[in-house]
């Protein structure tokens, strides 16, 4: 039977390099759960693996849409599913030379497959199985909602689905605007298309963790790599070739580069905002995965933290 080693936890804890290790002890592949990393040319401000750690173990999951595509937790869900099911077709691969058609074959028993990324809902969508609705977004009838407050969108929730409003907070536009999204598209309340249907397979759930000062330390001294490694030269590029309103150019890293472009700010200050606002972005990672408590946590900072890991996937391999 197919196992899954989970590994999560906030951005700049290490678990790409930590999985990357582990995959080449185990002789597997990772599968990404990164939002961002999906998107084709959005490489170092992604901190996507490089191409030399892809030649050392197979990635997947990364690099499989345009940046001006979007990839729904449904549609990744979806790709992931097959993959860890053996139907994963060449597109899931973020190599392009690949020639197999599916992932590689492995002996019997297999080793375990690795779902490795910060993005929550990605990695809750598998391990899971949440029941995701398959409703693209709807430019048109959003626009015609978003030009309701928020207040009379709330009410409008209320009145067409209230199990939905429970659950939603009254001032969280994003998943108001969902959850009627849904309901004038397909007629049925976002409420009776929801739930879980966890796999039958095996997962263990690894988190990374640290304490607030050495993750702001990890958090800086990642961002000075990205700036050395050209994550400027790569904002720039991507406003030229897909323009400065790409939605993606206003996500964490770029937006504030791309106001240092127009000269708004200073690079310095650029790097500042970069730092705080993934520091805030990591606390929102770190809160929404301390909510399940499936997830087994290990502190970056133990030197031996490898061992530890190690010997909790051996335990989890040949006990489970």
């Amino acid at each position: 039977m197919t196992k899954l080693i989970v590994i999560c936890g906030a951005t700049a804890t290490g678990k790409s390099g930590l999985a990357l290790t582990i995959a080449m002890q185990l002789g597997t592949v990772i599968l990404s759960a990164d939002s961002r990393q999906v998107y084709r040319e959005f490489n170092i401000g992604t901190a996507k693996p490089t191409a030399a750690e892809q030649k050392l173990v197979p990635h997947y999951l990364i690099d499989i849409c345009d940046p001006k595509e979007i990839m729904t937790v449904a549609d990744y869900q979806e790709r992931a599913q097959a993959l860890i099911s053996g139907q994963g077709d060449r597109e899931t691969r973020g190599q392009e030379d690949n020639e197999n058609n599916s992932l590689p074959l492995s002996p019997s028993p297999p080793p375990p497959l690795l779902l490795v990324g910060g993005t929550g809902l990605y990695i809750r969508s598998i391990t899971q199985g949440m029941k995701i609705p398959r409703v693209a977004p709807q430019k048109e009838l959003r626009s015609q909602l978003e030009s309701l407050c928020q207040v009379q969108l709330y009410a409008m929730l209320q009145q067409v689905d209230s199990v939905a409003a429970q659950k939603i907070h009254p001032h969280d536009s994003v998943r108001t605007l969902r959850a009627l999204e849904v309901f004038y598209v397909t007629g049925r309340p976002i409420s009776e298309q929801q739930g879980e249907n966890p796999p039958k397979y095996p997962i263990l759930q690894i988190g990374l963790d640290c304490d607030s000062a050495h993750l702001t330390r990890r958090i800086a001294q990642r961002n000075e790599q990205m700036m050395a490694d050209g994550l400027v030269s790569e904002v720039e590029y991507l406003c030229q070739k897909y323009g400065a309103d790409l939605p993606l150019l206003n996500t964490l890293g770029y937006q504030e580069i791309k106001q240092y472009l127009v000269g708004n700010i200073s690079l310095d200050k650029a790097k500042e905002l970069t730092v705080l606002h993934t520091r805030q972005f990591a606390k929102r990672q770190c809160t929404w995965f301390r909510a399940y408590s499936q997830i087994e946590w290990f502190d970056v900072e133990s030197p031996d933290l490898l061992d530890k890991v190690w010997l909790r996937i051996w335990k989890f391999i040949n006990n489970s």
